[in-house]
Formats: structure tokens, sequence, C-alpha cells
């Protein structure tokens, strides 16, 4: 129960990953506001956890909807100690066929969000100190055609995240990105499924398999817990061994 007491904020928190993180954070003792611009599955945590677990609709990519995230989740969780980044959204295409506004949606949600995210949760954080994870990807510093758009945000996230510790630090505000290879869920999930690309694909993990959400969410659990205090400005990597062709 390591957090136990402690507040967190978990956008993108009602499916695949920022679910797991969710879950995570809940079992450790935490209270934890889950946020998305849909339910999604947060009946499911709420119907395990009903006296700790809430839900805030929100778009991060809308400057106003953050900060009333941030806002309600202070008040109703008497505080805020966590926020987790994790909202985001990938569009495939090859750069000259990728549309204007599937590049600005990745770039509004994955970018920009995380940004509107740290800015809203700093007053709140420094009160008592605190934690950010933001959400990076294995594909940040690797290239796959088609996916310019997603891994250039990534690789921004991983930037802004280094940039927001050195200046967060004197709150006593650690900043650390997660990036994970692929899981099993989401578009992980469906890159397993498809037998003919994942043949391909299972040659490049040393641990011969993709990685389970709860793998990632454990990862993110120790970044926001007293275990890391020392780690600040990191990008942990949770790909068990990612080779790239």
């Amino acid at each position: 129960m390591r957090f136990e007491g402690k507040a967190a904020v978990v956008t993108g928190g009602t499916r695949g990953l920022g679910f797991a993180i969710a879950k995570a954070f809940l079992a450790e003792g935490a209270s934890v506001m889950c946020s998305a611009r849909t339910a999604g599955d947060y009946q499911l945590l709420k119907e395990e956890y009903p006296d700790r677990c809430l839900f805030h609709p929100a778009d991060v990519a809308d400057p106003a909807a953050v900060e009333q995230l941030m806002a309600a989740a202070a008040e109703s969780l008497s505080g805020l100690d966590v926020v987790v980044a994790n909202a985001g959204v990938s569009r495939d295409g090859r750069i000259e066929q990728l549309a204007p506004h599937d590049w600005d949606a990745m770039v509004a949600t994955n970018l920009t969000g995380t940004f509107l995210c740290t800015r809203a949760a700093v007053p709140h954080l420094r009160e008592r100190g605190g934690v950010i994870i933001n959400m990076s990807s294995s594909m940040a510093s690797r290239i796959a055609v088609g996916a310019a758009g997603y891994s250039a945000t990534k690789a921004a996230i991983e930037m802004f995240t280094r940039t927001s510790a050195i200046e967060l630090g004197q709150y006593g505000i650690r900043v650390n990105a997660l990036s994970p290879g692929i899981l099993d869920a989401g578009m992980g999930g469906r890159l397993a499924d498809n037998d003919r690309v994942w043949a391909a694909y299972r040659k490049r993990f040393a641990l011969g398999r993709a990685g389970r959400v709860e793998e990632a969410a454990q990862a993110a659990v120790f970044l926001a817990s007293d275990d890391a205090s020392y780690v600040n400005g990191a990008i942990l990597d949770v790909n068990g061994g990612l080779m790239w062709a």
C-alpha cells in the first residue's frame, strides 16, 4: 500500500494501459481520478474500488477542460500527488498521405495535452511535492514507416519531460516519462493478433513476447513511489529488450 492517503489523476484512464495504471495505483491504496473523453471501462474500477475511484470527463487538448480536471481532482481527493499524462491518439500514414487534421489531432492530444496536464497540475502538486509521469513510446527513438506524426509527438514529449524535470524540481516535483514497447492492448494487441505481421515482429523481442499492460503499469507505480525518490528527468524503457530493424 505504497500510496495509501495519496491522490492521483490518470488521463486516458478508462481503457488499455491507462486503465491498468489506474488499477495499479488503486491496488496500492491511492485514490484515483480517471479521466478520458468517454467512461470506457471505468465502471469496472468503480465496482472494485467504490470509495477511492472517481471519473471526470475531459479532452486533454482543451485547456479549460484540463484546468477543471485538476481542480476537481484536488477538491474531490483533498489534494493531488501524482499525475499520469497517458491520453494519446495515433493516426497512421506516410508523410505524403497523412492528412493535416490527423497530424493536428496527434499533436493536440499527445503533445499539447501533456503540456496542458503539467501546466494545470503544478499549482496543486507544488503544495506538497508530487510526481508527473508522461507517456512516451519506443517509437520516439525508432523509425517506423507510416508513424511520423506519432513518433514525432512522442520524441517531443521526452524532451518536454526532461525540461519540466529541471524547471519543477525546485518545487519538489519530479517529472519522468514511461516509454513502453509493444503491449498486449490497444495498438500492440492488434499487432499481436495478426499472425502474419506478428511472425516478423516477434523476432525483435529479446524476451520473445509482447509486454502486458500490467507490467508497464507497475513501472509507473515505481516512478511515482518513494523507491524512485531520486529519479527525475528519466525516460524509463519498458520493452523487454526491443530490437528494431
